[in-house]
């Protein structure tokens, strides 16, 4: 299983039998044969404005003529719900944005993928702890993405983690801000009680026989927005 980071909650993995983007933001999904492609595509918050049109766009010449984006073919998973694609099992479970309920509330998606035999939960933007039944929709997670420096503290991120125990955990820093970014991490490895955050690296590269036996957090490097994502 490969993992890359492109940024803020938008995650690719690509597995034996499928890739799945997590979150794709416009500025990577470019026309076809220049944006990042995959085969399955979750959405965790779609109301939000820097999410990707996924589908067809129109040409910016005369906004009349459509256009195929870099996942036209994919698969789009938008909310809460049990799904199988490409044998890739799926489940997405509701959780919130903020402490907001009623018509103010803002939904999130947190979803649970087996890749490869490996359990990745990848927590969108999600904002609070978990109740116990969402718990265990979690089984057995072994890689969970989570976001820092946004509505979740690193404190709460910190206490999630202890909650689900994964094997890995990578922070999605929630800013294009690099200082801002770096800051979020810092934050969050402290409070996981190291002193500095580990290394960045390019990309994870993983096998079940590979995991570790204790949680470790690692950093992965945001590919960045430009085109050409692959």
């Amino acid at each position: 299983m490969e993992l890359t980071y492109y940024g803020r909650s938008c995650v690719r993995i690509r597995g034996r039998e499928a890739t799945i983007a997590y979150d794709p933001y416009t500025s990577i999904v470019g026309p076809t044969g220049r944006g990042i492609t995959a085969d399955i595509v979750t959405l965790s918050h779609p109301d939000d404005a820097p999410l990707a049109r996924v589908k067809g766009r129109l040409a910016p010449r005369d906004g009349r003529t459509p256009i195929a984006t870099s996942l036209d073919n994919a698969v789009v998973l938008e909310g809460p719900g049990e799904y199988e694609v490409k044998s890739v099992l799926i489940t997405g479970i509701r959780s919130y944005r903020d402490n907001h309920r009623g018509p103010a509330a803002r939904h999130n998606t947190v979803f649970y993928a087996e890749i490869d035999g490996i359990h990745v939960v990848h927590l969108g933007d999600h904002a609070e702890g978990f109740s116990t039944d969402q718990i265990k929709e979690l089984p057995g997670a072994d890689i969970v993405l989570v976001p820092v420096g946004g509505e979740l503290s690193a404190e709460a991120a910190s206490a999630l983690i202890s909650e689900l125990g994964p094997k890995i955990v990578i922070p999605m820093p929630m800013t294009d801000d690099v200082a801002k970014a770096n800051a979020a991490v810092r934050a969050f490895c402290k409070e996981e009680g190291l002193t500095t955050p580990p290394t960045a690296q390019p990309k994870l590269t993983i096998t079940i026989s590979g995991l570790p036996e204790e949680t470790t957090t690692i950093v992965v490097e945001p590919r960045g927005e430009a085109f050409g994502a692959e």
